[in-house]
């Protein structure tokens, strides 16, 4: 391939990665197109740069492409603004932190971040797919239901001491209720959490179109049922346990977090407490019913959602839409929230966890915070980059003060000194 062609590509991906092409056809092409793009922002800017060196060195024979130096100059300026996007995280998601939980909460915390956490993360630069972490045990396959493959989990958690009573997250994976496996997503948020004493805890579920909603939120509801039961064994807390997910495993955080102990959803072990203590969705689908009047949310009703997850329609069965949808079961008894969302996304329109939001803000009588992130695609933090490790600080530092807030309200109840508590405060603090 020419330079010229060369730099034409890397021109028009820019082009998208800064403006995407949104609607029901051209979002999708658009965030295939994106996604990792805009969070290797700074390698392609460092080959975008080379690649023009080397037109111009003398080592390059025969003539000298104008235009492409122009469209290489052009992505340049376009990449470091993105990477500047990436950088800005820090502040976006520190200053959700701060609206929706007070400035008061770093006092919540084992200890203040330091500046090397809050400082850029420049080491992915070299290596942005590397997701080993040695800090980290993984037990793998453990079942918690009998469908083979989609009833297992996996669980993550510190590779050296004891842990005991260590609070739990678990992670709910993405892919639109029909792909996605639960060793492909949120690896750097596990290992990250794992490595500073919390235990993990990542599921396969049933997919579409073989299953049909709700067998995924049973799936869920029957996990939480399982680490309840189990997740004692492996050093966890079974009285304390948030819920992740992006995406799909956004949709299914939420539900699970908004319907606890929902009979209908936990055939089987009715009796079981399936409360979580907090949920932290990730780029989430919040509205199946259409009921925020968006445009793209009726769209992903009745051109997706409709025929391949609940496989019946709006006007024929318009009640189960309006289960499945997490922002229409919102009552006042919901659980603490932090809602995080890419102002960039394509595929699920932002506007549904702004409402979400609204929503939770308007009747909820637990905290919500809320991170919108200029310029961040879905998905934007399936590997670990500039943007995505800002966010997996910022939640550990949300988790942080949740486990110590929680940990202190229960200890208060029950008439011991809220320092009487365990704790993970002993686990390394390093970025």
């Amino acid at each position: 391939m020419s330079f010229l062609r060369r730099q034409g590509v890397i021109a028009a991906l820019t082009a998208n990665a800064l403006r995407p092409l949104t609607g029901q056809r051209a979002g999708i092409p658009a965030f295939a197109a994106g996604w990792m793009y805009g969070e290797l922002a700074p390698q392609v800017l460092a080959l975008t740069a080379a690649d023009a060196a080397l037109h111009l060195s003398p080592l390059h024979r025969g003539p000298r492409s104008r235009v492409g130096l122009a469209l290489a100059g052009a992505s340049a300026l376009g990449l470091a603004h993105l990477i500047r996007q990436s950088q800005q995280a820090r502040h976006h998601v520190e200053d959700a932190l701060v609206e929706g939980l007070g400035v008061e909460y770093i006092e919540q915390l084992d200890a203040p971040p330091t500046p090397a956490e809050l400082a850029t993360p420049w080491r992915y630069l070299f290596n942005p797919l590397w997701m080993r972490e040695p800090r980290v045990h993984v037990d793998r396959d453990i079942a918690y239901a009998t469908y083979g493959r989609r009833g297992m989990l996996d669980i993550y958690r510190p590779a050296h001491g004891d842990t005991t009573k260590a609070p739990v997250l678990l992670q709910v994976h993405g892919g639109a209720w029909m792909t996605g496996r639960k060793d492909r997503q949120a690896i750097p948020l596990m290992h990250h959490m794992a490595a500073r004493g919390w235990v993990c805890v990542a599921i396969n579920y049933r997919l579409s179109p073989r299953a049909v909603f709700p067998d995924h939120i049973v799936d869920v509801k029957r996990a939480i049922a399982w680490i309840k039961e189990h997740i004692d064994e492996y050093g966890g807390d079974p009285d304390y346990i948030v819920i992740t997910g992006g995406s799909a495993g956004g949709h299914l955080c939420a539900l699970a977090a908004v319907t606890p102990n929902e009979p209908e959803w936990q055939p089987g072990f009715e009796e079981v407490d399936t409360t979580v203590q907090a949920a932290v969705p990730h780029y989430g689908v919040y509205d199946f019913a259409g009921s925020t009047g968006l445009r793209s949310a009726v769209a992903m009703r009745d051109g997706f959602l409709a025929p391949r997850v609940l496989r019946t329609t709006w006007q024929r069965d318009p009640e189960k839409f309006e289960a499945a949808s997490p922002i229409l079961r919102v009552d006042g008894d919901e659980p603490d929230f932090f809602v995080i969302h890419g102002a960039s996304d394509t595929l699920v329109d932002v506007g549904q966890a702004r409402a979400f939001v609204d929503r939770l803000r308007e009747v909820s009588k637990n905290s919500v915070v809320y991170a919108e992130l200029p310029g961040a695609q879905h998905a934007f933090d399936t590997f670990p980059s500039i943007r995505s490790a800002h966010v997996v600080r910022a939640i550990e530092r949300y988790l942080n003060w949740h486990w110590n807030s929680w940990r202190q309200g229960r200890a208060v109840d029950a008439g011991a000194a809220p320092g009487d508590e365990p704790g993970t405060g002993d686990q390394p603090r390093d970025a």
